[in-house]
């Protein structure tokens, strides 16, 4: 519950900013261009911050590295109410991205660390689905007090999270603080591309490269392309609100099928749905079927990262878990940072959300191969 709360502040951020782009490109008179970078933006600072915090996190303790992750973007967050141009806006939310991109492998090693055999893939599945109950949150953040108040009081309500450093510090047992003194970067690197962790290393990179690069394009574009689709903003964020339910079924039914089934077939299962749903989504002419495949969307998807995050830990030895977590999430978010600035520039030359839909069923054909054909499914302690 509590590494779960603070997943649920981290994710509600992502969250929020997909709500705020829209209001600021008016605000602003942003082209999509700029629309797509400030998504990927945030992503580059990620990929940065879980490289570096997860070697940390093994270096100087997990309970420790925790804390300064949650301390940096919720400061961040209050430094992004103060931004009066997209410069600034863009430079805050580098930061942000930083504290963020630590905060998922550190989170996520904790809990390896603490459990084992399905019941750890399965409380690796229910802690991530928070990141579901935090798009509910900030819809309604995004539905009720961000139209009365505008969006940078409803940073300032996310940056209170610091305060939960206090609960961190006093709820993580020292057990979760394991340091390695020793462990120096360039070794660190060069155990997780040795042998015997080499295909895994490949492997879970090409992984979630795929499906950052699908989840952020989507998910940070989802309110602006349904605003595309003649729906209101107000609309398009209740319809967001409604999808984001979805999300947490997903989640449910990935950890109901840990133990039925292997994690390589349920992982399978969730990408292929994942590519049903993009193609419904991306072909929808109605406002119903637009809702429909939206929630099959955020179920599939959701779910899928899910099922990555219980997989990657399990790949890895205790004292280089949060190493192996973080490198393979930190180019991930190579495709997360990819995937908000294609759509940004696809619409800017005026390619049709149809033909942009396609960009994630290719990635996701690939991520398919590279599961069925490389990744061997291991479950190390």
């Amino acid at each position: 519950m509590v590494i779960g709360t603070a997943w649920l502040f981290d994710a509600a951020d992502v969250a929020l900013l997909s709500f705020i782009m829209p209001l600021i490109k008016q605000e602003w008179s942003l082209s999509a261009s700029q629309i797509g970078l400030v998504g990927s933006i945030t992503t580059v600072g990620m990929m940065i911050g879980a490289f570096l915090f997860g070697y940390l996190a093994d270096r100087f303790g997990k309970k420790n590295i925790m804390m300064v992750t949650l301390l940096v973007f919720s400061i961040s967050n209050l430094l992004l109410a103060l931004t009066t141009d997209v410069n600034q806006f863009l430079l805050i939310r580098f930061i942000t991205g930083i504290g963020l991109g630590g905060e998922l492998p550190v989170a996520s090693t904790i809990i390896a660390d603490s459990f084992s055999g399905n019941k750890r893939s399965r409380m690796l599945i229910l802690v991530d689905s928070f990141w579901a109950i935090s798009w509910i949150f900030a819809s309604l953040l995004a539905t009720l007090v961000m139209p009365a108040y505008g969006w940078k009081f409803t940073v300032i309500i996310t940056s209170v999270t610091a305060l939960y450093t206090l609960v961190l510090r006093h709820h993580l047992p020292e057990e979760t603080n394991v340091k390695n003194d020793k462990l120096n970067l360039r070794i660190a690197m060069k155990q997780i591309w040795s042998p015997e962790f080499r295909r895994s290393t490949l492997c879970l990179s090409i992984l979630w490269f795929v499906i950052m690069f699908v989840y952020y394009g989507l998910f940070l574009w989802l309110p602006s392309i349904l605003i595309q689709r003649n729906l209101s903003i107000s609309r398009s964020f209740l319809y967001t609100f409604i999808t984001s339910f979805a999300q947490l079924l997903g989640y449910f039914l990935a950890a109901y099928l840990m133990g039925k089934l292997s994690r390589k077939k349920v992982l399978a299962i969730y990408i292929i749905g994942t590519i049903i749903g993009a193609f419904l989504f991306g072909t929808a002419q109605t406002e119903a079927m637009v809702l429909i495949s939206g929630c099959l969307l955020s179920f599939f998807t959701l779910g899928a990262w899910g099922i990555m995050i219980a997989l990657t830990p399990t790949q890895y030895p205790i004292e280089l878990r949060g190493m192996g977590i973080g490198f393979t999430q930190a180019i991930g978010r190579i495709g997360a940072t990819i995937g908000p600035y294609l759509i940004g520039f696809s619409l800017g030359i005026g390619i049709n959300t149809t033909m942009i839909f396609f960009y994630f069923i290719l990635a996701l054909v690939i991520g398919i191969a590279v599961l069925t054909f490389g990744m061997i499914d291991t479950d190390r302690k």
